[in-house]
């Protein structure tokens, strides 16, 4: 099956679920907080509950450059597995906690596997299709956490009618079964280091390649200044992107006036729904302009971003239905076109050998700027200021846009035997 013209595409599928799981697993705590408190009585302060999110995304973010460097020197099968399992068993076992600290220190745990998986999944697909289909295959799989998004918000529902317990066990013993049906049916791109066919095709009259050290692995990425303009890039809409996740339930209620029950799906789905449409005019779009001019994928994704600014502002303004549900729509198509293309760029300015740790540097400062971010519209919800603060982050936007266009150059990707 590996050596089929449609496994690149079985890849994608494969990985969708596992991308699926990795978002609902994590979002299914905050939905179910309510239902936890009555056994768990700590989660009902909610700085407590918020030291619980907050060690989360801490350690996400400081394991995924980790995590990158590991997934550019491994068999990237054995990194996902392992990961999917060792999450989805804190998932299974969060179903057995008592107390406070115990929920803690899983949801720390989840932290480390968690991260574990984005870096390696993305260039994995990233390997296995060409320019061609990059793009398109990128933004599927990019779905695939807009849809556990989604779907973690119905934990509370399941919660209601079972249990809190039934909840984590169900969902943790199906990525335990899914993570050992993955071993006999998933297998990492030939050539990539720690695979079979990278060692029985290297010519004997050749030098082996001494592989790069982390430091100087850094100092690659760090020295490329497209590097540092896409990381930038991919940081400005974070800011929104995670203001959408945590507050923008809030803000819906707070403007349209009307229950939490009522605007957290309203505002979740709608997102989750464009973002995907999204990724069906971004990927396409992006593999057939890229094919006309080298530029093309940035061209993609910047009109994708630039579509979020004016969203935005009506975001923050909006006081009706079809102006927020409106603006929510345009967020996320826009969003979408961006997120589907941002580890194609990267094949453009990072060589192939150093995707992954460069793409674990940029989910780091992401998700960092994620925490900034909530804790500033926390500061502003309570000061009254959530719909207006909430539209300045289009001004971050905007500069990212103008910095991509004019600095970042991309160049002909390289295959691993054109590196080596």
């Amino acid at each position: 099956m590996r050596n089929s013209k449609y496994y690149p595409w079985v890849v994608v599928g494969l990985l969708w679920f596992v991308a699926l799981l990795n978002y609902l697993d994590r979002q299914m705590l905050s939905t179910m907080q309510s239902s936890m408190q009555m056994d768990i009585r700590e989660l009902a302060i909610a700085e407590n509950f918020g030291r619980i999110m907050g060690i989360f995304l801490l350690i996400y973010g400081l394991m995924s450059p980790i995590a990158g460097i590991i997934a550019d020197r491994v068999n990237r099968k054995w990194l996902i597995v392992g990961s999917l399992f060792v999450w989805s068993a804190v998932t299974w076992g969060m179903g057995y906690a008592e107390t406070y600290s115990q929920v803690y220190w899983l949801r720390a745990l989840m932290g480390v596997s968690e991260a574990l998986y984005l870096p390696t999944g993305l260039a994995m697909i990233a390997d296995f299709h060409s320019s061609k289909t990059r793009s398109l295959a990128i933004g599927i799989h990019m779905s695939g956490l807009y849809t556990g998004q989604a779907l973690g918000g119905f934990g509370a529902t399941i919660a209601a009618n079972y249990s809190w317990q039934t909840v984590f066990h169900w969902f943790g013993i199906v990525g335990i079964i899914y993570s050992v049906l993955l071993i006999f049916i998933l297998f990492d791109k030939e050539g990539h280091a720690g695979t079979k066919t990278s060692r029985l095709n290297v010519d004997p009259q050749k030098t082996p390649v001494k592989k790069a050290s982390v430091l100087s692995s850094f100092g690659l990425i760090l020295g490329t200044l497209s590097f540092w303009i896409m990381l930038f890039y991919f940081m400005a809409p974070s800011f929104p992107g995670w203001a959408t996740k945590n507050w923008l339930p809030t803000l819906f209620s707070e403007n349209l006036g009307v229950e939490m029950a009522k605007a957290g799906p309203m505002a979740t789905i709608s997102i989750a729904i464009a973002s995907f449409f999204g990724v069906l005019i971004g990927g396409p779009l992006s593999d057939k302009w890229v094919q006309k001019n080298i530029r093309g994928r940035i061209y993609t994704s910047v009109i994708g971003l630039t579509l979020t600014i004016p969203s935005l502002i009506l975001l923050g303004y909006g006081h009706s239905y079809v102006g927020l549900i409106g603006a929510a729509v345009l967020f996320g198509i826009g969003f979408g076109m961006f997120d589907t293309n941002n580890m194609p760029i990267l094949c453009q300015i990072i060589p192939q050998k150093l995707r992954a740790t460069a793409y674990g540097i940029m989910n780091m400062m992401g998700v960092f700027a994620g925490y900034i971010v909530t804790l500033m519209l926390g500061s502003s919800t309570d000061a009254g200021n959530l719909g207006a603060d909430f539209s300045k982050l289009s001004i971050v936007v905007l500069v990212a846009v103008v910095l991509m266009l004019i600095f970042v150059k991309p160049k002909p990707e390289l295959t691993y035997n054109q590196e080596n």
